[in-house]
């Protein structure tokens, strides 16, 4: 009976959110949850409390929306919808802080836990990051090349350009999780060899340092991208009322 009633309960809130994203404008609605990620990933240096809420809460409104017919599935569509369910990641990382603190469940392994769910929030930032600046590189080239790019900016190459963007960060997130049990010492002694831990420490060491060049980088060139396309559309828009 409970079990009825709560999801009976999930179902009309669902309902009443598809409801609500039917009756906006979801382009608007799409280009706040861009700012809001921006700002998340991109402006601020560490994502807070509330930022984190605020970006959770607005990728399951745009996972709603994109599953609307109103929406049409281009590419920029497929790299907002991986985006969101990059969010996923924290959703994970949150609940199972939740549950242990909550019901003091105690972990036989700390170090593999406390390291996985950081390398979670990595990952989470590192695919949120790279798919925002290839939302705004295809902006850039929507407003520039449109016609040029056309052949670039087509659902399956972001699909793929989405794919490629999660194994990578995938493959960075395991190498940082390797390097984090070594540290702590808590793999068998054949496998935590002197060669072996070196390498890995190094591996990870240069990729945490790639990975911040890499984010400053970032922040730069979709400053760049944006500044571009603003004073193109302000040019526009100057020359129509004239």
């Amino acid at each position: 009976m409970e079990k009825a009633i709560s999801g009976c309960f999930f179902q009309q809130i669902y309902s009443s959110l598809t409801s609500i994203s039917m009756e906006r404008d979801h382009m608007k609605d799409l280009r706040r949850y861009l700012v809001l990620k921006y700002i998340q990933y991109l402006v601020l240096s560490s994502s807070n409390a509330v930022s984190t809420l605020l970006g959770l809460l607005g990728s399951l409104y745009v996972t709603i929306i994109l599953q609307s017919a109103k929406v049409s599935s281009k590419s920029t569509a497929v790299l907002i919808a991986s985006l969101a369910k990059a969010d996923i990641l924290v959703s994970v990382s949150v609940a199972a802080e939740m549950v242990a603190w909550t019901f003091d469940v105690a972990i036989s392994s700390p170090a593999f836990a406390s390291a996985l769910l950081q390398n979670l929030l990595t990952a989470n930032a590192h695919i949120s990051a790279l798919l925002l600046s290839c939302v705004a590189l295809e902006a850039y080239l929507i407003t520039f090349f449109p016609t040029e790019s056309r052949h670039l900016r087509t659902v399956k190459n972001a699909r793929r350009t989405s794919r490629i963007i999660w194994l990578l960060v995938a493959a960075e997130c395991i190498l940082f999780q390797m390097d984090d049990l070594l540290k702590a010492g808590s793999t068998p002694a054949p496998i935590c060899s002197p060669l072996v831990f070196y390498f890995s420490t190094r591996a990870a060491a240069l990729l945490r340092s790639l990975s911040y060049f890499l984010g400053i980088l970032l922040r730069i060139v979709n400053v760049y991208f944006y500044y571009k396309i603003f004073f193109s559309i302000s040019n526009r828009s100057t020359l129509k009322t004239k």
